[in-house]
């Protein structure tokens, strides 16, 4: 057994396992601090929205009453007791022109109600001043409790961050020891390997000088299914009574080609003969055709003349003969009486 890989090995466990607990422990303290961030934020936000709307219902409650709706008097419970007759004085805002019961100049109370209507715009003015320094200064205190909460945030991330820079040190170093004690196991590895390589190298070379393979023997292609077959990925060429066998045969077909292409060239020259002899009987053929035809066509044409020349000849013969024994004192007698 080695003993001292053996311990190399232990040890490199063992500062394997260091590392990784040192790196869970920093990834667990981030994700505790992660966890306080998010609670502080959480709770901050919580802070911001109760203050925003307790902001908003002061505000509804000072400056957006129901009674101050334009629209209030559409859903006033009380608008019945209200409700007033159709006039009561010529302050009556009721009282439109279209009514004609108030005129310009007929106003009795202008100056009381001039007088109430500035008293109202102070009064609002300073009530708006009094509340525009109320939300200043809770504006003012609400601002300073956020910059003690900051400045308190950013101490503590500030801690925690040079925590994190501590752990990160050391899982820097521990894995820095790490790697150079498995840079040098690696290195040993490789010089093994490379040493192992090299014999197996010069092992293969010697095989392969001293086998059949380089030394090109012939009797390793032979097959065993018989010496006519060959194993294709042993073998090594023809040898030169094969090569002969073939170039002869090669040279036999070559010779049949050139007797196959020369009685071809002869079929087609007889076949040419052939074509020029019977283009020729055809010729002479149409040829006598045509002379037969012009002959028989005289021969007809002949006939016609005959025929036609003795029925000029019958048709005169015939009128001849109808003048010949017409009677002539009937024709006479007959022109007479047709000229009286």
């Amino acid at each position: 057994v080695d003993k001292d890989a053996l311990d190399t090995q232990v040890k490199d466990r063992k500062i394997q396992e260091a590392a990784e607990k040192a790196r869970n422990e920093a990834l667990a303290n981030e994700m505790k601090q992660n966890d306080k961030i998010m609670c502080m934020l959480e709770e901050r936000q919580k802070n911001d929205i109760r203050n925003i709307n307790k902001a908003i219902s002061e505000f509804q409650k000072n400056f957006q009453k129901p009674e101050t709706r334009r629209e209030f008097d559409l859903s006033d419970p009380q608008a019945l007791k209200k409700d007033r007759p159709a006039r009561l004085s010529d302050n009556d805002p009721r009282c439109t022109v279209s009514g004609l019961q108030k005129f310009v100049g007929e106003d009795l109370n202008y100056d009381q109600r001039m007088k109430f209507q500035k008293e109202q715009l102070r009064e609002w003015s300073l009530q708006q001043q009094r509340d525009w320094k109320n939300a200043l200064a809770d504006q003012k205190f609400a601002d300073d409790l956020y910059d003690k909460n900051r400045i308190e945030f950013d101490q503590k991330t500030m801690e925690q961050q040079r925590k994190e820079e501590e752990n990160r040190r050391a899982v820097c170093v521990a894995t820095k020891d790490f790697n150079r004690a498995q840079a040098a196991e690696l290195a040993d590895r490789m010089k093994l390997e490379k040493r192992q390589k090299m014999k197996d190298d010069m092992d293969e070379i010697s095989s392969l000088l001293q086998g059949d393979l380089l030394s090109e023997n012939p009797e390793q292609a032979v097959s065993s299914f018989g010496r006519h077959r060959v194993i294709t990925d042993r073998w090594k060429g023809m040898n030169q009574d094969q090569l002969m066998a073939i170039r002869y045969s090669q040279q036999q077909q070559v010779l049949e080609k050139l007797r196959l292409e020369e009685e071809e060239r002869r079929r087609d020259a007889e076949w040419d003969r052939q074509s020029i002899q019977a283009a020729r009987a055809q010729l002479v053929l149409e040829r006598h055709q045509q002379r037969q035809n012009r002959e028989r066509r005289q021969v007809l044409d002949n006939i016609n003349a005959e025929l036609s020349q003795e029925q000029k000849s019958k048709n005169i013969y015939l009128k001849e003969e109808a003048y010949s024994n017409f009677p002539t004192d009937q024709y006479y007698a007959q022109f007479n009486t047709t000229s009286r």
